[in-house]
């Protein structure tokens, strides 16, 4: 094959990688439209609330560079809600000095409590947990087992880890199996899983929904917010985002 086909054949693969790339966009942002539509949500392509500015959640400061869009906003089942397509990258050179971005990609549920809690993380236990705890905040162990060993806990206020996480919420926890990862932090829960289809969102929505029932009524009365309080009661819904505006041109895969 010659120089000028190969030129020819890369140049037809990154077009064709554009608009595939395009269409996918495209695909993902109708059907969330679709779900939002269906589940009296709010839309926006972009992040009208900045939800990664100031953020002390963990999982929106990993990687060289992170970025929110296909903002979903509303109420679910009485609780105010922000769902989100987030992705990261690690940026990488090999021995040549040839640059690459390595991407990962997260559907996360931002949930108001309706209370001001400390910071607590809780991730399903692998390898990389628990180097971390060799080198950073220790796992915070419980009375079960079980859930030790599937996983890690970590809170500077363990005190709180503790009233937080009682033996109702363990055996909630245990029943997800892991798939969803929490931090909360403030007044906002963050449920996260891997990037998921439009239509598989509600387990996502409504796991969130069931942390928040699951908080034990100690929590809501010592850091719960006015009258409020003991009845778990959500702070007020998230403003509307503005009228959406043109999207910008795409600027990293999906």
């Amino acid at each position: 094959m010659g120089p000028v086909l190969i030129f020819v054949f890369v140049a037809v693969a990154v077009v064709f990688g554009i608009y595939w790339t395009y269409k996918q966009k495209q695909k993902r942002r109708a059907g969330l439209a679709t779900f939002a539509t269906q589940y009296q949500l709010q839309y926006s392509q972009t992040d009208p609330y900045g939800l990664l500015r100031g953020s002390a959640f963990h999982l929106f400061r990993e990687g060289d560079g992170q970025g929110i869009e296909n903002v979903l906003s509303g109420t679910w089942q009485g609780v105010p809600v922000r769902e989100a397509d987030y992705w990261y990258y690690t940026e990488s050179t090999d021995s040549k000095g040839n640059r690459t971005k390595s991407y990962h990609y997260f559907s996360v549920c931002l949930a108001e409590m309706g209370a001001t809690m400390p910071y607590v993380g809780v991730s399903k236990e692998n390898m990389f947990t628990r180097l971390a705890d060799h080198v950073g905040l220790r796992d915070i162990d419980f009375e079960s087992d079980q859930f030790n060993r599937e996983f890690n806990v970590k809170s500077p206020d363990r005190e709180f880890a503790f009233k937080l996480i009682d033996a109702r919420m363990i055996q909630w926890l245990l029943t997800t199996g892991g798939t969803f990862g929490f931090e909360l932090d403030g007044t906002t829960l963050l449920v996260y899983c891997k990037r998921r289809k439009p239509a598989e969102l509600v387990p996502l929505m409504g796991t969130a929904k069931a942390f928040h029932d699951h908080v034990p009524k100690l929590v809501w009365t010592e850091y719960g917010q006015g009258a409020n309080a003991t009845t778990a009661a959500a702070a007020p819904p998230p403003p509307a985002p503005p009228a959406p505006a043109a999207p910008p041109a795409p600027t990293q895969p999906s």
